[in-house]
């Protein structure tokens, strides 16, 4: 799929499986990317800390595992209860509503997050919903929309009252 098929798409329009894989596929970068820099920085302070007996640090797979479904839980549930969008989807044009069409709120998106977690096949239920909705959208009212809107998911602000004073001048 090329960039311009994405960004043909009406605002509002149900994503499809393609674009929600490749958005989860950037996700599964950003996550693995945080892993390592955490790793790197944890070798770095355990050289400083004893520079002569310094060994790379090798984390079991379990503890590994564990750091990254952390990591990539609360990377989804800030980005999907603020703006809407992680990464991968900020870069696909995507964003996560209810189906009512309103922001997830914090215990949804926890719970989403935990269950593309826990079982990331439901994302491949899009593929033959007739709603374009995985399994995890169809449990917790959720969708997936095209909305290339820079929002960050908030209504704009009102412009200020006529005589409203500005308080963002110097003091």
């Amino acid at each position: 799929m090329n960039a311009r098929a994405v960004s043909d798409a009406p605002p509002g329009e149900v994503a499809g499986i393609v674009t929600r894989t490749a958005a989860a596929i950037i996700d599964l970068v950003v996550v693995l990317a945080i892993m390592g820099g955490l790793l790197v920085t944890a070798a770095g302070l355990l050289f400083v800390w004893s520079p002569l007996s310094f060994r790379w640090p090798t984390p079991s797979w379990a503890l590994s595992l564990g750091i990254g479904a952390l990591i990539a839980a609360t990377y989804l549930t800030v980005a999907w209860a603020t703006s809407g969008r992680t990464f991968g989807a900020g870069v696909l044009g995507l964003r996560v509503l209810s189906v009512r069409r309103t922001p997830l709120g914090w215990a949804r998106a926890a719970l989403r997050a935990a269950l593309c977690l826990l079982f990331p096949p439901g994302l491949l239920w899009a593929a033959v919903s007739p709603h374009r909705r995985s399994l995890q959208d169809a449990v917790l009212l959720t969708v997936v929309v095209y909305d290339w809107s820079d929002d960050a998911g908030m209504r704009r602000s009102a412009p200020p009252r006529s005589g409203a004073t500005d308080r963002t001048g110097p003091l």
